[in-house]
């Protein structure tokens, strides 16, 4: 398969994303791709798309990590130079923002990473390999 040919099967990239990061099946858009949390669901209940191949692995976390320490580090530095507030006060509520943020993306970029190898065809959802 020429590189060429290998663009031309990939599906639409942003749709699925888009589809993905709402938590659902990057191919119909309705059925819910996660079972639980985190948990992937083999098919979609709606247009029985398979996606027990999806290798997300440390992925979403990695991610995660990423935006969460991005937008909370220079948060920090603000809130800490601007308004000095007592370091328990400032402890706590960056601990609970950085908790809900975590818990809040952390499915949302897993449903975005098996929805980008839905797109791009990998790890067997091209049905060739």
């Amino acid at each position: 398969m020429t590189y060429q040919t290998a663009i031309s099967t990939d599906r639409a990239l942003w749709p699925a994303l888009r589809r993905g990061f709402r938590r659902k099946c990057p191919n119909c858009g309705n059925g819910p791709l996660l079972k639980s949390y985190l948990k992937v669901r083999d098919t979609c209940t709606v247009c029985r798309e398979d996606f027990s191949h999806n290798r997300a692995d440390d992925g979403p976390a990695y991610l995660t990590i990423l935006i969460v320490g991005h937008l909370m580090a220079p948060l920090l530095h603000i809130a800490f130079v601007q308004f000095r507030p007592e370091p328990l006060v400032l402890f706590t509520i960056f601990a609970i923002g950085t908790i809900t943020l975590s818990l809040y993306l952390l499915p949302r970029l897993k449903g975005a990473i098996v929805a980008f190898q839905w797109a791009r065809l990998m790890h067997g959802f091209g049905g060739g390999n």
